[in-house]
């Protein structure tokens, strides 16, 4: 530092970073931030590019932690990711032919949640299937691997974008590779008549999708709900109606759609103010074209 400079360090170090290679901020989790400095300076991945190559062959395989969908164990599990089939898979034997699950790239997040997980490299995945969210959990013991595998999921999906959308800039593709979540935590919810009493469930507002799951680690959402823009009769109201009953935590919320009312309350102001802060964030964001398309399915959902 005395004898360069930040900007000439800077200049030096960060000179062949990826476009997809995620820079982590100050808010991100300690991982994140450990590894970026790691492969700065200690492995010196970005003056050398050929030592990015566990993330940008477009092709990696290797063994993670997952978490099991009914026992809640973690087990070790064969992951591939082929940019060239468009996937993530994951197989429940090392020498299995078929993989226990097929995750396409183009509809693919993941976003770390060591809290959340329970372990400082714990990695959410999430995926749609038939249109519905799926989870899954995964950990690995080595914080640079977990690192790779996630950033090696930014540059599929960036190659993904890249083909399907040939005109955008690196900068219109680099805030879609993956997302953090707008809000997370618990909320109480009533049933579509609103005449059963309010249950404690564990809520996610992931871009315009707000889901809900009985436990944190759920592999599937109870429900989800799509929150489209105000121009389209989307709205988010401070408190509940007055005649609702059956709450036990004070501070209300509801969001209006062009279908029905959703009732949900929070346990404290602060909780409250962040929800409503999310909701109106989302609401407030005129829709892309292809946002009408999902809202379609929601609204021909059973």
């Amino acid at each position: 530092m005395a004898s360069r400079g930040n900007s000439a360090a800077r200049a030096v170090f960060e000179s062949r970073v990826p476009p997809f290679y995620y820079r982590p901020s100050a808010s991100d989790c300690q991982l994140l931030r450990e590894q970026w400095i790691r492969a700065k300076y200690e492995r010196q991945e970005f003056t050398h590019p050929e030592r990015q190559e566990p993330y940008s062959a477009g092709y990696r395989e290797g063994f993670l932690w997952k978490r099991g969908r009914d026992n809640g164990q973690f087990l070790s599990r064969k992951f591939v990711l082929t940019e060239r089939e468009g996937a993530l898979k994951y197989f429940n034997r090392s020498d299995a032919k078929e993989p226990k699950a097929v995750m396409k790239i183009e509809h693919l997040n993941a976003t770390f949640q060591p809290a959340k997980i329970g372990h400082p490299h714990g990695l959410q995945v999430t995926y749609l299937k038939d249109n519905s969210t799926r989870n899954i959990f995964v950990y690995h013991e080595d914080g640079k691997e977990m690192v790779d595998w996630f950033n090696a999921l930014r540059a599929a999906r960036f190659h993904y974008l890249q083909v399907a959308f040939p005109g955008a800039s690196d900068a219109d593709l680099v805030p879609k590779l993956s997302r953090n979540y707008l809000q997370e935590g618990y909320m109480e919810k009533t049933g579509p008549k609103q005449t059963e009493g309010f249950r404690k469930r564990w809520f996610t507002m992931d871009d315009r999708r707000l889901m809900y799951f009985k436990d944190p680690l759920d592999a599937f959402a109870r429900g989800e709900v799509f929150i489209g823009s105000r121009e389209s009769g989307y709205t988010v109201l401070d408190g509940l109606p007055p005649s609702t009953q059956g709450h036990h935590w004070p501070h209300g919320i509801t969001i209006v759609t062009p279908e029905r009312r959703f009732l949900l309350a929070c346990e404290t102001e602060p909780e409250q103010r962040a929800w409503m802060e999310a909701f109106r964030k989302v609401v407030d964001r005129p829709m892309l074209p292809q946002e009408y398309a999902v809202e379609a399915h929601f609204k021909h959902k059973p």
